[in-house]
């Protein structure tokens, strides 16, 4: 049985956010955690529930959605954010894109295709109308060619400690008990939390130090510890 998917929709508008909800919630794999109506409520709605997939607006009032998503990709890298608007203008599209989005689709898309494109997520498709994904490509073409002209410089190495203080308190607490050995179910006892929430920090902390799994971040943590002894 395929993992439920949770979702945080995003929208000034009452109307049409309580419309995708009601659509989504009647679907078994998909579960609408909560909304909010501007992009201060939407980060702080996010670290409150932790969703997989959260649908954001673009026009809101007190943070736009551009700046949302790219708050909410900083903080919390593992969250998939598509972008569901009216506009089609390129410039925010390629906007969205480089904040973090994974997603971006028209607010006329049909109520059958938004289900089916949440469930490719899974899979690792990228939810994308075509006619933005014709302009993007047209993008990164014009940006590959400019690349190619300009030499590029090799990026500086991030030590482990440095890596370790991108992380919040809590992925801090988690990553330790990771090193400890704990199992997720031992960590949300000990923190107090679900092991849903204990599995999406990990997620976050795998994301946030270019990880693959828990064993390598438990080496990060104690190659962190050993320099600073």
């Amino acid at each position: 049985m395929a993992e439920t998917l949770r979702i945080l929709l995003v929208d000034d508008h009452v109307l049409f956010r309580e419309g995708l909800a009601s659509l989504l919630s009647s679907q078994n794999d998909l579960q609408v955690l909560g909304q909010a109506s501007n992009g201060q409520e939407a980060l702080i709605k996010a670290r409150e529930l932790m969703p997989d997939v959260v649908f954001m607006d673009v026009d809101m009032p007190i943070m736009n959605g551009l700046d949302a998503t790219r708050a909410i990709s900083n903080e919390m890298p593992y969250i998939k954010i598509i972008m569901l608007t009216v506009s089609e203008e390129e410039e925010i599209l390629f906007q969205a894109i480089k904040n973090g989005a994974q997603g971006y689709l028209l607010k006329n898309i049909r109520a059958a295709e938004i289900v089916e494109m949440l469930r490719g997520i899974g899979s690792g498709e990228a939810p994308i109308s075509r006619l933005m994904a014709a302009r993007l490509l047209r993008e990164f073409s014009r940006q590959n060619q400019n690349n190619a002209a300009t030499p590029q410089t090799q990026p500086e190495q991030t030590s482990a400690t440095d890596a370790i203080e991108q992380l919040t308190l809590r992925e801090k607490e988690v990553l330790k008990l990771v090193a400890e050995r704990a199992t997720n179910k031992e960590i949300a006892v000990i923190l107090n939390i679900s092991e849903y929430t204990v599995k999406n920090h990990l997620r976050n902390i795998l994301a946030k130090l270019h990880l693959h799994n828990r064993a390598q971040a438990a080496q990060i943590i104690l190659k962190a510890e050993s320099k600073q002894r």
